[in-house]
């Protein structure tokens, strides 16, 4: 029974999850790329917005007289 036991441990194989984990490897390294695309395209438009709004804010002042 030990010896089963410490068979079982070991545990099986697993030479047929290679592909598989090479599949999600890519995978993640693609959502990966994905997050620094959009974080780049986020920082674009937020600088965008950033001087429409201080524009925006200019025409809104008081006018001194």
């Amino acid at each position: 029974m030990a010896k089963a036991l410490v068979g079982y441990l070991a545990g099986p194989s697993y030479d047929h999850a290679a592909p598989e984990l090479a599949r999600l490897r890519r995978r993640v390294a693609d959502l990966e790329n994905e997050v620094a695309r959009l974080k780049a395209e986020n920082d674009g438009l937020v600088e965008a917005l950033g001087s429409r709004v201080d524009d925006v804010s200019e025409l809104l002042e008081p006018v001194t007289r």
